[in-house]
């Protein structure tokens, strides 16, 4: 027993000793969810780097997983990684990116992330999401947010909204694909009601082949849509 129990310890010292001593391979980047890249493996790679020397070649023990999270985490592509070394010494992150719902072209051009947060454009890849323009300010984009993310939700209007405008008081308008009017909707209040009621007048002037009559269509408006004809 005493004879076992001594080669047990010395196994699992031994192999301790041998995990701790092996290096760091080069780093496998795992991209969680939708293929469309906004960030590159190379970039990744480049921003897993610790006191300022490359991640490779390095001893396991020496790695601060903790802090290669973080530095990826302050990416703002990025929405968050998870960083772990496997047995054989691979280092591993697995990155879910940013999901952009709508893109700002005002002053500045930037989109507007599933969490309402600030997403710079990515010159690796192009969202196709509905334009945002008029007044937008980078720290208020609660109004903006709400109806991108209604528009990201809602089958009819991720296939028929490519811009989102909101003017100098805060109201919002929408521009439909193939139509030419305008949709007001005013403010954000009764959100789901003002859709309903624009998908059954969509629906009804276009089975009667009569959206092009109108210049624009208001719906602030309670239980009612108001049409200016062209």
């Amino acid at each position: 027993m005493l004879l076992l129990l001594s080669t047990v310890v010395f196994l699992f010292a031994f192999a301790t000793a041998r995990n701790t001593a092996r290096k760091v391979s080069q780093p496998n980047v795992k991209f969680l969810g939708e293929n469309n890249l906004f960030i590159t493996n190379q970039t990744v790679s480049k921003l897993l780097i610790q006191n300022r020397q490359g991640v490779t070649n390095m001893l396991k023990e020496t790695l601060d997983l903790n802090e290669l999270e973080q530095s990826l985490n302050s990416n703002p592509m990025i929405k968050s990684a998870e960083v772990y070394v496997s047995v054989n010494g691979t280092l591993n992150a697995d990155i879910e990116q940013k999901k952009p719902l709508a893109r700002v072209s005002t002053n500045g051009s930037y989109y507007i992330d599933d969490e309402g947060l600030f997403m710079p454009l990515s010159s690796n890849y192009s969202a196709r999401v509905p334009l945002v323009t008029g007044h937008v300010e980078k720290n208020n984009l609660k109004s903006i947010y709400k109806i991108a993310k209604k528009v990201s939700s809602d089958e009819f209007l991720k296939k028929s909204v490519i811009e989102i405008h909101q003017n100098s008081k805060g109201e919002i308008f929408l521009r439909l694909r193939r139509c030419d009017f305008v949709v007001k909707l005013g403010t954000i209040e009764f959100l789901d009601k003002k859709i309903n009621n624009l998908k059954v007048f969509y629906k009804k002037n276009l089975k009667e082949n009569t959206l092009n009559r109108y210049s624009k269509v208001n719906l602030q408006f309670d239980n009612q849509v108001v049409c200016t004809k062209i």
